[in-house]
């Protein structure tokens, strides 16, 4: 079983960037990955992903500009950057793994999840 270590969390003024990290403990190389948030009585949501065997980068409409998806498999490692925070990016953030590979947008297609790491942009 993949185990998924966050970190990067903070306080933030809004306009700062943050910088999360997902470590997973074993080889992620065909694995989707993703990163998903959840505000406080709102439900969870897909933010971004980084599908296997495509080059290509997913991201929800209201991040789209300001957040990067990336990874790194000698670390074995996804990165969510944020820039530009705003008030409303305040939530627990978590990163996902799908080991088939094709995961996307969709919380049930993903296998592993993180602790989850809190994201606070103050006004």
């Amino acid at each position: 079983q993949v185990q998924l270590v966050e970190s990067g969390g903070g306080l933030v003024q809004a306009g700062g960037s943050l910088r999360l990290s997902c470590a997973a403990s074993g080889r992620t190389f065909n694995y989707a990955m993703g990163w998903f948030r959840q505000a406080p009585g709102k439900e969870r949501e897909f933010v971004a992903a980084s599908r296997w065997g495509d080059a290509n980068q997913y991201y929800v409409d209201s991040v789209k500009g300001r957040f990067t998806i990336s990874r790194d498999n000698a670390k074995n490692t996804v990165y969510l950057q944020m820039n530009s925070l705003k008030p409303e990016d305040t939530a627990v953030y978590y990163c996902a793994a799908d080991r088939h590979g094709l995961g996307v947008t969709a919380m049930g297609e993903y296998d592993f999840w993180g602790q989850g790491t809190q994201v606070t942009v103050s006004s």
